[in-house]
């Protein structure tokens, strides 16, 4: 077959995707050859793609030396554990000490410039999974994953109070709170959103929830849970403490495809101790482990 031919069909390319690359110096070749997309390819013959040259993506970071904890990676995307208390990417009084810091510092310790693009987005209090595209071509499949619903995410999360439902969805629309720019509301004029849950185990007022999101609104589980009555421990901007020294919503597991070779990656995050201590003797204890 064509290059074309195996690069749309098999690998599920773009006509940009591929445009992008045929003009690039390196961009399509065969055993080191730059070839043209009507080149026919015979058995034995390894083709290599250029998808992204080095950029400036991600060297104005400055890198950062912190503990990172990487739960799943290949040549395309790496999921990494994120702890409570570390904001995504730099931002006001913490432009040294983000995430994405502490990927590329790994990164040019060795020897790599890779541009690191977030899947979605965690907030800071919020520990668990997160997953970056290591170029542009990864992120942009994850991320219509995401939109196609391929791409699942899972959370979980304390809850004050009891539910009478064992498992049910929270469908009011998000929206910034009139008056509060720092907090989210449920309003009628805000965007569709909608959270799952599922009651893991309910001990002394509260509950384990497993929860899965279909849209993801900036605070979402948050506010759909404060909204229904049932505030999350340790959330300072939608409850209170409940006696937890973290907010206690941990984004636990992920569901998707590799970007191009189509294998289904199941990814779970290992959850925080203040959680586990919380919920020590619950009959849902062995789902934290």
């Amino acid at each position: 077959m064509t290059v074309e031919r195996l690069l749309k069909g098999e690998l599920g390319m773009t006509k940009r995707e591929i445009s992008q690359m045929k003009f690039r110096p390196g961009g399509i070749t065969v055993a080191g050859r730059q070839v043209r997309v009507t080149h026919v390819l015979t058995e034995g013959e390894i083709l290599e793609m250029l998808l992204e040259e080095a950029d400036q993506g991600s060297r104005h970071l400055e890198s950062s030396a912190g503990k990172l904890r990487i739960l799943y990676e290949d040549e395309d995307l790496v999921a990494v554990n994120k702890p409570s208390g570390l904001v995504v990417h730099p931002s006001q009084g913490h432009y040294r000490d983000s995430l994405a810091n502490q990927l590329v510092g790994h990164y040019r310790r060795n020897g790599q410039e890779v541009t690191v693009r977030s899947i979605g987005r965690l907030d800071k209090d919020t520990s668990g999974i997160l997953l970056f595209g290591k170029h542009a071509q990864a992120a942009a499949r994850l991320c219509r994953q995401r939109e196609e619903h391929i791409y699942q995410r899972w959370y979980l999360a304390l809850a004050a109070g009891r539910f009478r439902k064992s498992q049910g969805k929270f469908t009011g629309r998000i929206g910034p709170k009139p008056g509060d720019p720092m907090r989210m509301a449920v309003t009628t004029d805000g965007k569709p959103a909608v959270t799952h849950y599922q009651v893991l185990s309910q001990e002394s007022g509260y509950a384990l929830l497993a929860c899965r999101l279909e849209t993801g609104r900036t605070h979402q589980i948050r506010v759909h849970m404060a909204h229904g009555g049932h505030p999350l421990l340790g959330d300072l901007l939608y409850g209170e403490s409940g006696g937890a020294r973290q907010l206690m919503l941990h984004a636990w597991k992920v569901k998707c495809r590799q970007p191009f070779t189509g294998e289904e990656l199941e990814i779970c995050a290992p959850v925080p101790r203040e959680m586990q201590d919380l919920c020590r003797g619950w009959a849902a204890e062995s789902a934290l482990k």
